[in-house]
């Protein structure tokens, strides 16, 4: 994913938060005389500010800088005696509410990636019309509603559909494996496999292709489809449900109890899920309902320190 020229990262830097005094942020040496403080020398640190306690010896507990009275001399809030040059540390600030520091800042920030899409109606056969299959090899493949035939740079004709989806096979008279290649929405080859286990039932493969170039059979078989389902590919990896802060579906406020699958996070083969999740509205696509999701980006996708993995998962195999 690229990197935008808003990412922030925030570093080391006096940031309060919490409760507890700060740690000295000046150490001085002064007099004073009644509520009268006298620096004869700042020994290190910031200059003072108004808020600062003044701690040391004879010192009264509690007191803290209330004017800067100019030529090194402050009023403070509490009356003491200190006659000669002594030692004294300036911490805190009683105007904030005693701010504890956090060093560290807050380090690198994410993003929310707004996913608005309105996918087509799923069609069972619209990859691959139904076909005989004499033999173990490739399916025709003709695209059919809501597909494109595409011709890449490469020059290979590739099955393009609306919006990335999890494919369906079916064939009518036995058992048989479907092995799938294409591309991903970013170009990344993949493959799968999909077996139908009982003949004549439909099965949905995990993961979302966006252009398919080939469908294989691993033997004959009659009534042979390959079409798409209504899983459709998230377009950045969500590993886990809480990354999803919302989905409307169908123009509707509350939010879509759709089916979330996380995105695979294991060295990716021809028979893992997809490598950025996938997801199911309640109800079909009808091309006319909306689907918008905002999914809640960390730093490793986005941030300074982001990888290719950490925006688009594992990569596709």
């Amino acid at each position: 994913m690229p990197l935008f020229s808003d990412d922030l990262f925030l570093g080391a830097g006096a940031t309060y938060m919490g409760t507890g005094n700060q740690s000295a942020t000046a150490v001085i040496s002064a007099t004073i005389s009644g509520t009268t403080m006298t620096v004869v020398q700042n020994l290190s640190g910031d200059a003072l500010v108004v808020g600062q306690y003044i701690t040391g010896s004879s010192v009264t507990a509690n007191s803290y800088i209330t004017a800067n009275l100019g030529n090194n001399q402050y009023t403070l809030s509490q009356s003491s005696t200190v006659g000669s040059a002594t030692t004294m540390y300036a911490a805190g600030n009683a105007l904030l509410g005693d701010p504890a520091p956090m060093s560290l800042g807050v380090g690198p920030l994410g993003r929310v990636y707004v996913w608005d899409t309105i996918p087509q109606t799923l069609q069972s056969a619209n990859i691959a019309a139904s076909q005989t299959a004499s033999a173990a090899g490739n399916l025709t493949l003709t695209a059919g509603t809501s597909a494109t035939s595409v011709v890449k740079s490469n020059g290979t004709t590739v099955i393009q559909l609306d919006v990335p989806r999890a494919l369906t096979v079916n064939c009518s008279t036995t058992a048989r494996a479907f092995t799938v290649s294409g591309y991903d929405y970013y170009g990344q080859a993949m493959t799968e496999v999909i077996t139908v286990a009982t003949a004549g039932t439909a099965v949905t493969g995990n993961k979302a292709f966006y252009q398919i170039a080939s469908v294989s059979i691993a033997g004959s078989a009659t009534a042979c489809v390959v079409g798409t389902s209504d899983y459709l590919g998230l377009p950045v990896r969500a590993i886990d449900a809480g990354y999803v802060v919302s989905v409307g579906w169908a123009n509707t406020l509350a939010r879509d109890a759709g089916t979330f699958t996380a995105a695979a996070t294991a060295t990716a083969t021809s028979t893992t899920g997809d490598v950025r999740g996938t997801y199911k509205p309640s109800s079909a696509s009808n091309g006319s309902n909306r689907l918008v999701m905002a999914i809640a980006v960390p730093a490793i996708a986005v941030g300074p320190n982001s990888t290719a993995t950490g925006a688009l998962g594992v990569t596709q195999a």
